[in-house]
């Protein structure tokens, strides 16, 4: 009796168990048919949509069966042995995955039943911050004879790793970082065994020199005698870890998004504890110059830069806006309280997408009286630059911005002054064109792009001074040397571009109101700063520096929305 062939038919045939392989059921591929069925048989094909018609034959040539060729036999042979050798190892390989998971299960069954206790017989524990290295209340021992001081610590995983029995932590408190050494049973209870980044702990232990030509932070390391993971306090693992979920890979918008668990990395961090250093500096330093500290509106009814970027908003039976700047009200503060400065939140309805806008930003501003032009430049300089010195004078921050910025250098004094009309000139030698791909000419209004390329070549922190009239704000005083530009400042940085605007401002209630009129402002409600002038006016200028700026020039970040807390900008109102 003759053998059955089986049958591949490689258009409308089907690699499906299903299939029989008979004429009416046919298999798609000879490598399925031989790997399902063996060699031996024999094995019929055709094309039966797609073939070629042999010359001189009829249409009903690509119907007939043929005998496969030897080449294709001998390919579908070695393509079932490949297959067949395949199947074999993932079935060796989920074989031992289960008895892995078998012998976790096992070693996690017994992990549970060990149960840590305190040594009531050991010293009591001191309260220490991670970063705590007071010598009256810490002695380090070596970790053999010499004890160290006994410590209850609180913290979360910030890095683990095990090595024979033996778990090494690195436990993080906001404050700083500590090693952690769990050894013996320590690090064979379920915790320690399941335990996942970010999970909070306390840990009790002695404090111990870390071995020669080992490093950790502060030079030591905690051995652990006792710890303990409360309810709750465990994070998430698998695919929900924090690993998982934010990383150096993850897109920018995502981790904006995720911004809650970015804070927790060691850049983000490091940025906002700069920033506390930094505002704090601030306010040491404006102590130190006799400025007083003021708290203006945050609701305003009165525009400082434009109406156009103004955020409205219905205020019971009438309408305001968010402020753009406290300058107005702290000029009115001078007569009473003499300088003063305020730290706020400021607000632009900007439409900006550029990497150093944000329609919510923190401004720091102060007003100067009885000063002139290059009293101000100077006041700018010296508050810049000693407030480097203060936040620098703590290591831990010098550490973060050496860390986030290996280049940075204190910027020399004095800062380069260039006037508008020169850096006009300076673009149109280097050709660096305007908005429109033309050269620069006196009063166009230079983009942030020319500008931040003029700093950058320049490289050195610039005061540029003195810009046109019609490209700036109506309260800013005119030279009186050339009636065209104002006594105004930007003050430019390497990488970033302005950080800081500033004029003098006008003093004399009649070219207040002329400035009113020329950028066809109603100056009636403005008439709590129009008093100034009318009740003992003064000479006195002021400013207004962008802390998320100052923070991206200082620890060299790309965009001024990795150096606030939870940046607002168009598009972006969450989390």
């Amino acid at each position: 009796m003759a053998e059955t062939p089986y049958y591949i038919d490689e258009d409308v045939g089907r690699d499906d168990p299903t299939q029989t392989g008979d004429e009416s059921l046919p298999f798609k591929s000879l490598g399925f048919a031989v790997l399902t069925h063996g060699e031996t048989h024999k094995f019929l094909t055709r094309k039966s949509v797609t073939g070629e018609i042999p010359e001189g034959s009829n249409a009903s040539a690509r119907l007939e069966w043929r005998p496969v060729a030897k080449a294709a036999m001998k390919k579908a042979v070695n393509y079932a042995k490949a297959q067949k050798k395949k199947a074999e190892k993932e079935h060796e390989q989920l074989a031992l995955r289960q008895k892995e998971h078998a012998d976790r299960e096992k070693v996690l069954d017994e992990a549970k039943k060990i149960v840590l206790e305190e040594d009531s017989s050991l010293p009591k524990p001191v309260r220490i911050k991670l970063d705590d290295t007071d010598p009256e209340k810490i002695k380090l021992g070596d970790g053999k004879d010499t004890k160290g001081t006994r410590v209850r610590v609180f913290g979360r995983v910030h890095r683990e790793r095990k090595q024979k029995g033996i778990m090494f932590l690195t436990l993080r408190d906001g404050y700083g970082y500590m090693q952690v050494v769990l050894a013996g049973q320590l690090a064979k209870t379920y915790d320690a065994l399941t335990l996942t980044r970010e999970t909070s702990m306390e840990i009790l232990g002695e404090l111990a020199e870390v071995p020669a030509g080992a490093h950790a932070p502060h030079n030591r390391e905690l051995h652990a005698d006792f710890y303990k993971i409360h309810p709750g306090w465990k994070a998430a693992g698998g695919d929900d870890a924090i690993t998982n979920r934010v990383s150096k890979d993850t897109e920018h918008a995502t981790l904006l998004d995720l911004r809650h668990l970015t804070l927790r990395g060691e850049t983000a961090s490091k940025v906002l504890i700069v920033r506390d250093a930094v505002e704090y500096a601030f306010n040491v330093v404006y102590k130190e110059l006799r400025l007083r500290k003021v708290s203006p509106p945050a609701l305003v009814q009165t525009m400082v830069e434009g109406g156009a970027t103004l955020f409205g908003l219905p205020y019971y039976t009438e309408e305001a806006f968010l402020t753009q700047s406290s300058q107005l009200y702290l000029e009115t503060c001078l007569p009473s309280m003499g300088d003063v400065f305020c730290i706020e939140k400021s607000f632009r309805a900007e439409k900006s997408l550029t990497r150093r806008h944000l329609a919510e930003y923190t401004h720091i501003e102060a007003e100067l009286d009885y000063i002139n032009f290059d009293d101000l430049l100077n006041h700018l300089e010296l508050v810049m630059c000693r407030v480097l010195e203060v936040a620098l004078a703590n290591p831990t921050v010098k550490q973060y911005i050496m860390d986030l910025n290996p280049e940075f250098e204190m910027p020399e004094r004095p800062f380069k002054r260039m006037k508008y009309s020169e850096a006009i000139e300076w673009l149109v030698e280097n050709n660096i064109l305007n908005e429109d791909g033309e050269p620069h000419k006196f009063g166009d209004d230079i983009a942030e792009a020319a500008e931040r390329r003029m700093t950058d070549i320049i490289n050195r922190p610039i005061f540029l001074t003195h810009f046109p009239a019609e490209i700036k704000a109506f309260y800013m005083l005119k030279d009186k040397d050339d009636a065209r530009v104002t006594e105004s400042v930007d003050c430019l940085m390497p990488g970033v571009g302005e950080i800081v605007g500033g004029s003098m401002r006008i003093d004399q209630h009649e070219e207040l109101m002329a400035a009113f009129k020329r950028e066809e402002i109603d100056p009636a409600s403005y008439y709590w700063y129009t008093d100034q002038r009318k009740y003992g006016s003064s000479p006195h200028g002021g400013y207004g520096l962008g802390l998320e700026r100052f923070l991206a020039w200082l620890c060299k970040q790309h965009t001024v929305r990795d150096c606030c807390l939870y940046p607002r900008y168009f598009g972006r109102c969450k989390p």
